[in-house]
C-alpha cells in the first residue's frame, strides 16, 4: 500500500483577517463623492455598488498586503502551470466568500432595491433584465463604529500615546485618586475618606475633652483595640486633580470644494470625526459630542449618519453653522464648551433674516464676513471657544482665520488632511490654553 503526502495548505478565507481587511477598505466605505465629484449627491452611488466592493478587495489582496507571499502563490498557482482561467475563477471565488463574510459579521448588508418593491406592489413587477442596474450595498453601524476606533487606534499611535486620560485642570477637587494633602469635608464633596487624618482628628479632639483614657478610647474587652468616637468635624478627605467635562460640537465643510481640485478632502475629516466620537464615548464618558454640516445653510445630524455624509455643490455658510453649534451648546451644562470647525475655504453664503440665501463665491465678501465675525463674537460673549483647522493655505484665509482665532481666544491650525487627526486629537487630550498658529 502507498500514500502520498503533500503540504497542508489550508482554507484561504481564514488565512485573512477580516478586520484589517474592512481597516483597508476605509476609503471606500466612508466615500464622499470624491470618483464623481460633478455628479449629483442625491444619486451619485457609483462606489456604492457591490462591483465597486469587488475592485476594492481585489486592490487590497494584491497591493496592501492582506495576503502573504505563499497565499498569493497558492491562489494563482506556479506560472508555468499556465491554468490562468483556473485561477481567475478562484481569485473570484475567493472575494465572494470574503463578501459574504463581511455580510454575515455586519459590517455591510445588502441595499433594499425600492423601485423593484413599488413596481412588484403595483402589480408591474417582472423579473431582472440587464437594465435592472447594479447591486449595491449599504455600510453598517457597526462598521462605522469600528472604524472609528480604528481610526483612533492608527492616530493615537502615530503620536507616541497609547491611551487617554480626562481633561486635567489646575483646579483640585475631591476624588478617587489622592494626590494632595487632605482636607476637612465639606457638604457636597466625594466621600472618599483620609482614614489616617480622620482618626487623628477624632484622637486629638478626645483628647483635648479629657477623654483620652476613659470616655472616647473605651474598651470592654482588655484583649480588644479602643473605641474611637468620630464626629463630622473629625472628617478628611482626599484631594485629587479636578477633571472637567466639556461639550463639543464639530463642525464639518461638506461645500462642494472639499472634494475638488484633485484631493479628497471630506473623507479625512470624517474619519478624524468618527475618531473623536469613539474617543468621547471610552475614555471622556462625562463630555458630549455633536456634529454639524454646514454648505448653503447648516443642520445637525446623528452622529451614526457621520460615515454616510457626501459632500455637494454647496457653498460655505461659515456664520449659520457657527450659530447653530452655539445654539446647541448653550444648551449644554459643562464646564468647557468648544467648537471644532474643520473647512477648507473662505465664508462664501449667508442666510438672510428673510430665509433667503446670498451667495459669492468671488473673494472675501465684505457683507459676509462681517456678519460671520459678529457669530464668533456671539460665541465668545457664550464663553465657547472655536478651534479651527484650515485645510488650505490662501493669504486671505490665513488671514480670516486669524481673526476668528483672536476674537474667541480660540486656536488656528492649518493643516492637511493627512495630519488632521493628530491635531484634532492632541488639542481635544491636551486642552491647552496657549493660541497656536
Amino acid at each position: 500500500m502507498r500514500y502520498r503526502y503533500t503540504k497542508y495548505t489550508g482554507d484561504l478565507l481564514d488565512q485573512i483577517d477580516l478586520e484589517d481587511l474592512v481597516s483597508k477598505l476605509s476609503d471606500l466605505l466612508l466615500s464622499s463623492g470624491f470618483s464623481n465629484p460633478w455628479g449629483d449627491p442625491s444619486s451619485g452611488d457609483e462606489d456604492r455598488t457591490m462591483q465597486a466592493l469587488h475592485d476594492a478587495i481585489l486592490e487590497a489582496l494584491f497591493s496592501d498586503g492582506v495576503l502573504s507571499e505563499e497565499a498569493l502563490q497558492q491562489l494563482l498557482g506556479e506560472p508555468a502551470d499556465g491554468d490562468q482561467e483556473k485561477a481567475r475563477q478562484q481569485l473570484e471565488d475567493l472575494i465572494q466568500q470574503i463578501i459574504d463574510k463581511m455580510m454575515e459579521q455586519g459590517f455591510v448588508t445588502s441595499a433594499p432595491d425600492l423601485e423593484r418593491e413599488r413596481e412588484h406592489r403595483r402589480g408591474t413587477g417582472g423579473g431582472v433584465g440587464e437594465d435592472a442596474g447594479p447591486v449595491k450595498f449599504e455600510v453598517t453601524d457597526k462598521a462605522l463604529d469600528f472604524l472609528g476606533y480604528r481610526a483612533l487606534r492608527d492616530l493615537l499611535g502615530s503620536i507616541g500615546r497609547s491611551s487617554a486620560g480626562r481633561h486635567d485642570t489646575r483646579h483640585l477637587s475631591t476624588g478617587v485618586e489622592a494626590i494632595a494633602a487632605p482636607k476637612p469635608y465639606e457638604f457636597g464633596d466625594t466621600m472618599n475618606l483620609d482614614p489616617s487624618s480622620t482618626i487623628l482628628n477624632a484622637v486629638q479632639r478626645l483628647h483635648a475633652e479629657g477623654r483620652a483614657v476613659g470616655g472616647g478610647l473605651s474598651t470592654s474587652d482588655p484583649g480588644q483595640a479602643p473605641i474611637i468616637d468620630v464626629d463630622y468635624p473629625d472628617l478628611m478627605v482626599a484631594q485629587s486633580d479636578y477633571q472637567s467635562s466639556c461639550a463639543s460640537v464639530i463642525m464639518l465643510d461638506c461645500s462642494h470644494s472639499m472634494i475638488l481640485y484633485g484631493e479628497d478632502r471630506f473623507t479625512p475629516a470624517k474619519r478624524v470625526a468618527l475618531a473623536l466620537a469613539h474617543l468621547i464615548r471610552t475614555q471622556y464618558p462625562g463630555d458630549s459630542l455633536h456634529a454639524v454640516l454646514f454648505h448653503d445653510s447648516a443642520e445637525e445630524i446623528p452622529l451614526k449618519q457621520l460615515g454616510r455624509v457626501r459632500v455637494g455643490p454647496y457653498y460655505t455658510n461659515t456664520r449659520e453653522g457657527l450659530r447653530l453649534a452655539r445654539r446647541i451648546l448653550e444648551r449644554q451644562k459643562k464646564d468647557m464648551r468648544q467648537i471644532v470647525m474643520i473647512t477648507d475655504g473662505k465664508p462664501s453664503a449667508l442666510t438672510r433674516p428673510d430665509g433667503q440665501i446670498y451667495k459669492n463665491a468671488f473673494g472675501l465678501d465684505p457683507f459676509i464676513v462681517s456678519e460671520t465675525f459678529a457669530e464668533v463674537s456671539a460665541c465668545q460673549k457664550a464663553g465657547i471657544m472655536i478651534n479651527t483647522f484650515m485645510l488650505a493655505r490662501d493669504p486671505d484665509l490665513v488671514a480670516f482665520v486669524r481673526r476668528v482665532a483672536a476674537i474667541c481666544r480660540g486656536k488656528a491650525y492649518f493643516t492637511t488632511p493627512y495630519t488632521l487627526g493628530q491635531y484634532v486629537l492632541m488639542d481635544y487630550m491636551d486642552r491647552k490654553t496657549k493660541t497656536i498658529h
